[in-house]
């Protein structure tokens, strides 16, 4: 079924006429104060019957109006929004830097009754049904964000490869580096600096931040002033990593 119908059908489901969209749209354009989310007559006819697709504000217009959720109109437009994170993420980029979260995580809803949680098992096989978990942990917590550690970053490798995704809570905002026994109890801890964004390890003496990178990662320790040239995000809760990519693959120039 085309975009262009549905978005006709529902709007004739609310007994809409053209004129009303249109006088509809003038007004929620002036209480946005934006013009762009008028939806003129001849234009709203071009999206029902000649398949023309609607621009971001006019199609937030066409939802508001016809009770839609955006995200479905997108769908009918083969434009897979819930992908986005993942699509996304498939993508290496050098910096490292936060990112968007997913607006839904697919989680094993069934498992076959051979699965023995104690033993380690091959997951995809032991799962009978996959569902999606609408509003993962970020939605709904404004303190839970997603970070990016970029493929050029390698400060804390091997520990935290290049292209790993972290999961970042954002109400942890002090640095405490002294109850840890091992490496992977260490907390690391996600900056926003004057260039871009570190994580890792950090300790704090007064006003003075100091990143302490891995040792096998042959980096040098980086100096801020707090909060004047540095400022704590959050402190890592949970890592996704890539094993054995050729962003692990060790090269001799390290950033100080």
């Amino acid at each position: 079924m085309l975009p262009g119908f549905r978005l006709r059908q529902a709007r004739e489901r609310l007994g809409l006429t053209y004129r009303d969209v249109e006088r509809a749209s003038y007004e929620l354009a002036a209480r946005r104060g934006r013009p762009d989310f008028i939806v003129h007559i001849s234009r709203l006819a071009d999206i029902e019957n000649r398949g023309v697709v609607p621009g971001l504000h006019k199609l937030y217009s066409l939802a508001a109006i016809y009770r839609l959720n955006p995200v479905e109109i997108f769908r009918w437009y083969d434009v897979p929004i819930e992908e986005c994170f993942h699509d996304g993420a498939a993508f290496a980029v050098p910096q490292t830097h936060l990112m968007a979260a997913p607006t839904s995580l697919r989680i094993p809803m069934k498992f076959d009754p051979a699965f023995d949680p104690q033993r380690t098992e091959f997951l995809s096989r032991m799962v009978e049904k996959w569902g999606n978990f609408e509003g993962v942990l970020t939605n709904g917590h404004s303190h839970n964000f997603y970070g990016y550690i970029g493929t050029s970053d390698r400060r804390m490798m091997p520990l935290l490869r290049p292209g790993s995704i972290v999961l970042v809570d954002g109400s942890v905002n002090k640095i405490d580096d002294g109850n840890w026994t091992t490496e992977h109890d260490r907390p690391m801890y996600f900056v926003e600096v004057r260039d871009g964004y570190r994580c890792g390890w950090f300790h704090q003496e007064g006003s003075r931040l100091v990143m302490q990178p891995h040792p096998l990662s042959h980096c040098l320790p980086e100096t801020w002033r707090v909060p004047d040239e540095a400022e704590i995000v959050g402190r890592v809760t949970g890592v996704v990593t890539r094993l054995n990519g050729p962003e692990s693959v060790p090269h001799r120039e390290f950033p100080e």
